[in-house]
């Protein structure tokens, strides 16, 4: 067939960025065109990986290293947050996310319809919240992304996304979707305002987007996805299991103590390595311990004095190359460190702070794959207990051996390549 244009317009975060990635880079093994619709902020990112990006402006233009602190900014002002419960954040780190969000669906507007016209893609896909009117009425398929957590499609029976709630609460269940409502009601009846100078229909309240009438895909595996009430039509909404992209080789380095202990890998995200004290508290700890750890401290190196010998830290880890050489992790609980983890079969330690890693905290311990834990409120005898458990527990080995075996099996960077494809075929 003839060569066609793929457009991936993901959100300004690594996780989301990253999965796209991966799926570009498959579209482009099959003879394709990748280009990426970007954020200013996240344009070299793309083109780091060989791809051609166009810069959309999501909000008042700047310079993209002033982009870059805006949001570091952002999330470190709401460290203090970070110590709610999930409901007890709708009024201030949420509601603060979505007011952003909406904006950046206005200022998307402005610049989308030139630069579609421009790149003439034949598919546009989005791993979004939100809606952007012009990618809906350019013309073209336009495929739904949910590369978080898959109780971003609603359903009765599951948690509200952002919740962090078991199953089973379905009391809570009630009282965190009344709350968002609650809080979210002046944003979403503005962004109604908004949809209506496009000639877009108004969501319900809570609603932000639309499921894909074309394809939706989501990066949940098999193993963690829940029970729905109503399930999920497979001629639209297809699950990836799991979509980890290809990245740089890494050599793990010699530790001056340790070298044969355990190895742990610790990550918070590039924004939450900003919660500095958290991760000065886990490498204090861990360096009374037999284990060693390569710890991503993202842009704060310079924070960090006297490294334990059994510690190494770095700016950045190429996760996919990295994970798959040790024997725990410690994450955030975004997108690609829960999934990640789960396709190499290695136990996890969650410490959600936002967003989606309260969902996927929740879901590694309801489904036996590793452990939910407090971002602050624990003792070093818990979390050692915690770690020990990773190492050691026989049911979660062979749990996630499992997962693992079933996850790379589906290979779902070719399948979602293979589905994007199937929608324009000759």
């Amino acid at each position: 067939m003839t060569q066609k244009t793929f457009a991936f317009f993901p959100e300004a975060a690594f996780g989301p960025a990253l999965n796209s990635v991966g799926i570009a880079q498959a579209v482009e093994r099959k003879g394709h065109k990748a280009v990426f619709l970007s954020d200013p902020g996240f344009v070299d990112v793309y083109k780091d990986y060989g791809f051609e990006a166009h810069p959309v402006n999501l909000s008042e233009p700047m310079p993209p290293e002033q982009m870059a602190k805006f949001w570091e900014d952002f999330i470190n002002s709401h460290i203090p947050n970070f110590r709610k419960a999930p409901i007890d954040q709708l009024d201030n780190y949420v509601k603060e996310c979505w007011e952003a969000i909406v904006d950046s669906a206005k200022w998307a507007e402005k610049d989308l319809p030139g630069i579609l016209a421009e790149i003439k893609p034949d598919v546009i896909a989005v791993d979004n919240v939100i809606l952007f009117p012009a990618i809906k009425q350019f013309g073209v398929p336009w495929v739904r992304i949910i590369s978080c957590s898959e109780n971003e499609i609603e359903d009765e029976l599951i948690p509200p996304h952002l919740s962090g709630m078991s199953v089973n609460d379905k009391a809570g269940h009630a009282a965190f979707r009344d709350r968002f409502h609650e809080v979210i009601k002046p944003i979403h009846d503005d962004f109604n305002e908004f949809l209506k100078t496009t000639n877009e229909a108004p969501y319900e309240t809570g609603e932000f987007f639309e499921a894909s009438p074309h394809l939706n895909l989501l990066l949940y595996p098999e193993q963690v996805k829940y029970e729905r009430a109503e399930p999920l039509d497979p001629k639209r909404f297809q699950y990836l299991e799991g979509c980890v992209r290809q990245d740089k080789d890494y050599e793990i380095p010699t530790f001056k103590k340790n070298n044969d202990g355990p190895l742990l890998y610790v990550s918070f995200g590039s924004l939450g390595a900003g919660d500095t004290d958290l991760l000065k508290r886990i490498i204090d700890l861990l360096a009374t311990t037999r284990y060693r750890a390569l710890v991503n401290v993202g842009d704060y190196e310079s924070e960090y004095s006297d490294i334990p010998d059994n510690i190494i830290i770095g700016s950045w880890f190429p996760q996919p190359s990295v994970i798959p050489q040790v024997d725990a992790v410690i994450h955030h609980g975004g997108n690609n460190s829960f999934t990640e983890c789960l396709y190499f079969g290695k136990p996890a330690i969650i410490m959600p702070y936002v967003w989606d890693g309260h969902d996927n905290a929740m879901r590694v311990e309801e489904t036996g794959h590793g452990f939910r834990s407090d971002r602050y409120d624990w003792t070093d005898a818990e979390m050692i207990e915690k770690i020990e458990a990773c190492l050691n527990d026989k049911d979660i080995a062979a749990r996630l051996q499992k997962t693992s075996a079933h996850m790379q099996s589906q290979n779902g960077q070719e399948k979602a390549a293979k589905l994007l494809v199937g929608l324009v075929e000759d």
